[in-house]
């Protein structure tokens, strides 16, 4: 089986790497990303594609699809965490004085 080649996939995890790859590109990634990391998911959820035989299945982990969207991201701005601590100082002060 060439590399690429996903029919040892059942319809399911099919399905399920098309609505991954749906998510990521309606949050900006490219469609090459978005295929390849929707992919990684499913691998690493169900253990890759399935194989015939009886006793080769593995237990699914959904530890990356709870983790989606919520890992990384944009931390706050040098001027918004500048200006939080101004108004706290600022709340402080205020209510030190009454």
């Amino acid at each position: 089986m060439p590399q690429g080649d996903k029919s040892s996939y059942t319809d399911k995890q099919k399905r399920k790497a098309e609505h991954i790859e749906e998510g990521y590109e309606h949050r900006g990634v490219s469609h090459g990303e978005a295929e390849r990391r929707a992919w990684a998911t499913v691998n690493k959820e169900d253990g890759g594609g399935k194989k015939s035989g009886s006793g080769r299945g593995h237990k699914e982990s959904h530890a990356s699809s709870r983790k989606g969207g919520h890992k990384g991201g944009a931390s706050p701005s040098h001027a918004s965490r500048s200006a939080a601590a101004k108004k706290g100082w600022e709340t402080r002060r205020r209510e030190a004085h009454h």
